[in-house]
Formats: structure tokens, sequence, C-alpha cells
């Protein structure tokens, strides 16, 4: 492999940062597989739960998924509790920033929020804040946000529940990935999409 010239970034020329970038692409071309293995860990991650951190997010997902959910609201469900191997106590935000890039902007707000309003369930029970989302109350995204923990994640810790598999969601998260990032055209500020779509629901094979 290739290295700079330079020991300290102020150092480098043209060439170092233009061999540089074409690293960084062919790189950042692996995320959704490297995003998929660290999906994977999250099995051995938080206990307690009926189920584990992997099957709760591959739940969400197929529940998403059996909605008729598009596919930015697929991978989302998917991913938004990645970080809570790394990041335990902002793994919403951790998981926002990942997918930031690559997604509606509406769909990034509501992973961002979802630890917010995933308190409503639970928060009073142990000392905390069950309304800490009500700071949110006036936002476009409010209701996405609600019902996106309502329907899916709130509701996906069910053991029986006949889940999807890791490998049925790959296509979904490497599409996303594949995308250009931050392309207007995917962030689509201001839009909102619903989350379920019946007639989407009603072609997919589950």
């Amino acid at each position: 492999m290739d290295k700079v010239k330079f020991t300290a970034m102020k150092d480098g020329d043209a060439a170092d940062y233009s061999m540089l970038d074409v690293h960084e692409r062919e790189y950042a071309a692996g995320t959704a597989d490297r995003l998929l293995s660290a999906l994977v860990e999250l099995d051995e991650s938080l206990s307690g739960y009926q189920v584990t951190r992997l099957g709760h997010s591959l739940q969400a997902a197929t529940r998403a998924w059996r909605a008729g959910a598009d596919t930015d609201w697929v991978v989302a469900a998917l991913l938004h509790d990645i970080g809570d191997i790394y990041a335990p106590y902002n793994h919403d935000e951790y998981a926002a920033a990942i997918l930031k890039p690559f997604v509606r902007e509406q769909v990034t707000w509501v992973v961002e929020k979802h630890g917010d309003f995933q308190r409503l369930y639970y928060a009073h029970h142990v000392g905390g804040n069950q309304h800490a989302r009500d700071r949110y109350r006036d936002h476009a995204y409010f209701q996405d946000c609600a019902d996106f923990c309502e329907v899916w994640d709130q509701s996906s810790f069910d053991p029986d529940y006949p889940m999807m598999t890791v490998e049925d969601f790959a296509p979904l998260v490497r599409e996303v990935f594949a995308r250009k990032a931050y392309d207007p055209a995917v962030i689509r500020a201001g839009e909102r999409v619903p989350l379920t779509d019946a007639t989407r629901a009603a072609g997919r094979v589950v």
C-alpha cells in the first residue's frame, strides 16, 4: 500500500492528498459490510432483555419491512441501536451520525432523537424524565419519531416474533451506503415520508 511522505499533515502536498483520496474512497465503499459485521456484534452486547440487541434490531427492521416502509426507514430500524456497543450513553446520536449522509433528514432526526422518545415507556420506573420528548413537541418530525418508537422500537422485544435475518437486509444496507454522501436528492430536507405503505407491504414476500 502506498504511503504519504509527510509525518505532519501541514507538510503534505497534492500528490499525497490525491493518493489518500483514492484510498479513502475505496475504504468508504466498504462501509456497508463493516456495519453489517458490527450489527452481528450486537448479539453479545447489553443483556437482560428477552432478546439480544441484534434480535431487537432485526425485529424492528422486520416490522418496518412488513409494514411497507421504504428503504430509508427499514435500514434506520435495523441500525438505530448500532451505537449500543461503543456509545451506550448516546447511542442514538451515534447511529444518526452514521446514517446522516445517506438517508432523508427526517429519518436521521428520528434516529437521533429516539432515545428521548423511548423514555416515555420506562424512565418513570427508574427516576428519570418520562416526558423528555416533549421538548420536541413542535418539531415537524415529532410524530414520526413517536410512531417509530411505538410501532417498531418499544414493541420489538418478543422472542417469539418471526424475524428476518441480517442477510435479508444486507442488500438494503448496501444500497443506502452506496449513495452519494449528502446528495440533496437523498436528504430531501423538510420532506416527510410515511412510515408505512399498505400497497408496498402487500407486494412484499415475508
